[in-house]
């Protein structure tokens, strides 16, 4: 399982990292990477993408050939049984792992054009990602939580601090800025972890089961949440879940079978997006 910080820091950063060391990189230390979104409303394409792994002295091809595009403000649904590849799909999106063969373009980038430590900028500065386990720093209240990835980009300006803190009121806990993870229910911790992956206002946002390890109230604020995002604020969003009460905030669903995307074309679409 991947870690936020994980997600977040390169290898040697990681290696590095000090106990409690969190205003890691001010803003000399951190590279500009330029999207370079241009005017059309395709935001992420994916061509040829395949991806396999060694498992004991045998190769399994997990992805194969894959062909997606998400525009902007869409969002997309990912289905597929456990140990089908969407987690691997996920990372490859968000950088964090490289495909073996074809190409993922966000914007005008094409992230395995980049070396490790340029992706971990550009995951930095352009991916949100929203985790089952919701990954918050149990040692940061949930201000210092949301703040995190404006530290990892070196910001700390007042306006970007505060328009931060704003998403706390967008899930509806705008009265819990200082309180720890321990102290929050598993449907707030969630909540917390959407306002965290907003902080940055990236490009896009992958969420991995965000409502896997939740009861049906709290799943169904966090579907609530995410709607909202796409058709409030225009926010690109993919999601990989088992969740069939997501098909309703659905603009697309696709099915991971045998390692190839097939997209459903009987999913159920809210009529008021």
């Amino acid at each position: 399982m991947v870690t936020y910080l994980q997600f977040y820091l390169s290898q040697v950063e990681l290696k590095n990292l000090k106990p409690a060391q969190i205003d890691l990189y001010p803003t000399s230390k951190v590279m500009n990477i330029d999207s370079g979104i241009n005017s059309s409303d395709v935001l992420v394409e994916i061509k040829g993408l395949t991806k396999g792994y060694s498992e004991a002295g045998k190769f399994r091809e997990v992805l194969k050939d894959l062909q997606l595009t998400i525009r902007s403000g869409e969002l997309v649904l990912l289905f597929g049984r456990s140990g089908s590849g969407k987690s691997t799909l996920l990372n490859l999106i968000g950088g964090i792992d490289s495909a073996d063969r074809g190409y993922i373009r966000i914007g005008e980038i094409n992230l395995h054009q980049l070396d490790e430590h340029n992706r971990t900028l550009f995951r930095r500065d352009n991916i949100g990602f929203v985790f089952q386990s919701f990954n918050l720093i149990p040692t940061l209240n949930v201000k210092e939580n949301i703040l995190l990835p404006l530290q990892l980009k070196g910001l700390n300006d007042n306006a970007s601090m505060n328009r931060a803190l704003g998403f706390l009121e967008q899930v509806g806990l705008p009265d819990r800025a200082d309180t720890f993870p321990d102290r929050l229910s598993g449907g707030e911790q969630q909540r917390v972890a959407i306002a965290r992956a907003l902080a940055h206002d990236p490009l896009i946002i992958l969420a991995d089961e965000p409502t896997g390890n939740l009861d049906y109230t709290s799943a169904e604020q966090i579907r609530d949440i995410l709607r909202n995002l796409c058709k409030q604020s225009g926010k690109t969003i993919l999601i990989a879940t088992h969740d069939r009460d997501m098909y309703g905030i659905a603009d697309r669903v696709f099915h991971l079978q045998d390692g190839e995307l097939v997209e459903d074309s009987e999913a159920v679409i809210d009529e008021e997006r």
